[in-house]
């Protein structure tokens, strides 16, 4: 076990390092200049430019800066942001702490709603019921998560004015208490929650349905009927709970996936987390806010693939570590 983990954390510092390395490179041959958004508007002459370069340390050579980014970031220094003028570090905090509420609402929603809903239609396996649910759970996971959000806003929040149209709270608002402050953050909580619930559920759905079907065709469970249990003990008892090992690793998986996939959602809706802050950072070309962004992205992906592997053999002593 202490080999196996061990492998597995080396594996894990070298794919983060190679992601750093190839989102810096990128970052850096993206077309535009961040000096020239910085003095946009300025009014600045050719000499002040080339000397804000040199104070940004962008007029060095590309490894030579970096070398300087790893040599930081070796001190928890994640840089300091051309745009906002601050360090990088409690912007990206403040950030993700924001997407942290967004996602771990939605995913809640997603797996609970889609494991239910895929149960629900694997039991009534070959209906219309069975039907409907597989074609709508495929069309909506079809659908564009920031055209279902534009169409949310225009009925919800333009025509019916039932919920706010964006941000995370009422601007310039004053909270009498803490409990009116919780009321506001969760009206502007519905929408984006929605749409993530409508689009993501589908997966859950699907999988639940197609490894619960599976299992209910297993020999076991056909003695499980053979010995007089009912319907529903032979669903949830013996179906289900062999049923939701592709269930737990999708989990661990969407999860990971949906902390870096809230860029559509927090747009539209102006949310100001981490899929807000990528986006901003890129028009701006805010190379440290981008490269701080990614490498949370990436870590919090390897680990989410680790702790994923250790799960399912958890689960399934027939899957051994290699």
């Amino acid at each position: 076990m202490v080999r196996y983990l061990s492998r597995k954390f080396s594996y894990l510092v070298l794919t983060v390092l190679a992601v750093l390395a190839t989102n810096f490179v990128l970052f850096h041959l993206m077309p535009g200049d961040p000096v020239r958004h910085i003095a946009r508007g300025q009014h600045l002459d050719a000499e002040s430019i080339a000397r804000l370069r040199t104070y940004y340390g962008l007029d060095r050579p590309l490894l030579s800066q970096f070398v300087t980014y790893l040599q930081n970031l070796s001190k928890g220094d994640l840089g300091f942001s051309y745009t906002y003028q601050s360090s990088v570090g409690p912007i990206v905090v403040k950030a993700l702490g924001n997407t942290l509420i967004l996602v771990t609402i939605s995913t809640l929603l997603v797996i609970i709603l889609g494991v239910l809903i895929g149960v629900f239609a694997a039991a009534r396996r070959g209906t219309r019921t069975d039907g409907g649910l597989v074609i709508g759970s495929l069309v909506f996971w079809s659908l564009p998560t920031f055209w279902v959000g534009m169409l949310l806003i225009f009925a919800f929040a333009v025509s019916l004015n039932w919920f706010p149209i964006a941000g995370m709270y009422t601007a310039d608002a004053l909270y009498p208490t803490v409990f009116a402050r919780i009321a506001d953050l969760a009206r502007h909580l519905v929408l984006p929650t929605v749409a993530m619930v409508l689009v993501d559920i589908a997966q859950f759905v699907l999988i639940t349905r197609s490894s619960l079907l599976a299992t209910l065709s297993e020999d076991y469970m056909t003695t499980a009927r053979a010995k007089g249990l009912t319907p529903r003990r032979v669903l949830w008892r013996h179906g289900v709970r062999n049923a939701l090992l592709p269930v737990v690793t999708a989990t661990t998986l969407y999860a990971s996936a949906t902390v870096g996939g809230t860029i559509q959602v927090e747009t539209v809706f102006s949310w100001p987390g981490m899929g807000q802050l990528i986006y901003l950072s890129v028009i701006r070309r805010d190379y440290p806010v981008m490269e701080a962004c990614f490498l949370i992205f990436a870590v919090v992906v390897v680990v989410a693939n680790f702790a994923s592997d250790l799960i399912y053999r958890m689960l399934d002593p027939r899957v051994r570590l290699t």
